[in-house]
């Protein structure tokens, strides 16, 4: 007797946990748990990493990844808006660098900025600091600039009609009236932004560090070669996680506030209105 759509897609279900409730069980049973707590759940090595991996590590983290989120953001906002230029060098600049820069690997421009430059030009000393947040703004400035240019875009263009029909110029009319509007369309692709910049914070490793500027990827990797054990690396992930889980739901939010809502064009009195502010 041949099942039904629904009936098959409920056998088809039942299977497939059958099989997973297997395959757990079958772990449960053949793992070697003492060797596995040693190896990933050590109480001493954790506690001995702590408060330094959120004192350290963490804050560390979290200060690399505000300056290079801050001037990628601002970086990225003149390259979209060179992109939707009239004057064509300026496109064609724009889109040469987005290409560019989204197709390097984030670690090719972090080693070239920190430890390129000082090479090809000798004598020159970049604070570390500086040289990480150039790195990481140019590796999202790329991709910040391309969603903050679709943003610009999904503005309707009655925004920029009345503006003008009050005497503003084209590029008043863009910074004042187009771009604060076209942000709070791209806020959540622009968080999950922050989150992926948030985990190549971690590459700043390669550029050599003391120990109190340590972020939670050498701050795990420094403890994981003194124990030899990985709970280093679970604590510096589950730190990771501290940070990147309030800011997936706090993207999820955004998305909930913001999708599905269209922006009405507003009237000549609304424009002078928000302009002046």
């Amino acid at each position: 007797m041949a099942l039904s759509k629904r009936r098959r897609g409920q056998v088809i279900r039942g299977v497939q946990y059958g099989v997973l409730v297997v395959v757990a069980a079958a772990f449960a049973v053949t793992a070697d748990w003492g060797r596995i707590r040693a190896a990933f759940l050590d109480g001493e090595v954790a506690a001995g990493m702590f408060p330094e991996v959120i004192t350290v590590g963490l804050v560390n983290t979290l200060v690399y990844t505000a300056l290079g989120f801050g001037f990628g953001l601002v970086l990225g906002l003149v390259v979209a808006l060179m992109r939707l230029s009239s004057v064509p060098v300026y496109r064609w600049l724009s889109g040469l660098y987005v290409e560019f820069f989204r197709g390097l690997p984030a670690l090719l421009v972090i080693l070239a900025i920190g430890s390129g430059i000082p090479l090809a030009f000798p004598g020159t000393q970049i604070d570390r600091y500086v040289s990480i947040m150039l790195a990481l703004g140019i590796v999202g400035s790329a991709y910040m600039a391309e969603t903050i240019r679709a943003g610009i875009q999904a503005v309707p263009k009655g925004q920029v009609e009345a503006a003008r029909s009050l005497g503003m110029s084209q590029t008043r009319a863009m910074l004042w009236i187009v771009v604060p509007q076209a942000f709070k369309i791209i806020l959540p692709p622009l968080t999950n932004e922050l989150i992926l910049l948030t985990k190549d914070s971690s590459l700043v490793l390669f550029l050599g560090s003391s120990q109190l500027q340590y972020e939670l990827t050498q701050f795990g990797r420094t403890e994981l070669n003194q124990s030899r054990s990985l709970t280093p690396v679970l604590v510096a992930g589950i730190c990771y996680l501290i940070i990147t889980i309030p800011l997936s739901y706090l993207s999820r939010y955004l998305e909930r506030r913001t999708g599905g809502k269209k922006i009405a064009s507003p009237t000549a009195t609304e424009v002078d209105t928000e302009a002046v502010k």
